[in-house]
């Protein structure tokens, strides 16, 4: 009998690591699928890309206090505090950031390869 059950729990181990393996192949190929339709660019270009948006990002005049709601209130020492501060103006921050992407690099129109003539830009 305890070979038996020494053979169970041996096959239970083999089952579980083969599981195991098969669940760290499926997370694979899973994500190979969701890469599958995506652009691909190198790591010098994804380097430029955030270079770019941490240049935009510390150069942004987050001062301009036209660009927040303030909601204030009172804590219980009597004092003014804000309980919420929303920047309202993001797209200023987009705008910034998309622009400055946008300089480092060469855009051009992709044909439509959809359509006979290949002309018209997507």
């Amino acid at each position: 009998m305890s070979e038996t059950k020494e053979m169970l729990e041996a096959t239970v181990k083999g089952l579980q690591d083969k599981i195991g393996s098969l669940n760290m192949d499926l997370k694979n190929k899973q994500q190979e699928l969701e890469d599958a339709n995506k652009p691909v660019i190198s790591s010098t270009t994804m380097n430029v890309i955030n270079d770019a948006i941490n240049h935009a990002v510390e150069n942004y005049d987050f001062d301009n206090s036209d660009q927040y709601d303030l909601d204030f209130s009172l804590d219980y020492d009597g004092k003014v505090q804000a309980e919420t501060i929303n920047l309202t103006d993001t797209y200023e921050l987009v705008e910034a950031i998309v622009t400055k992407v946008e300089k480092q690099f060469k855009i051009t129109e992709e044909l439509d390869t959809t359509e006979p003539d290949n002309h018209k830009p997507v």
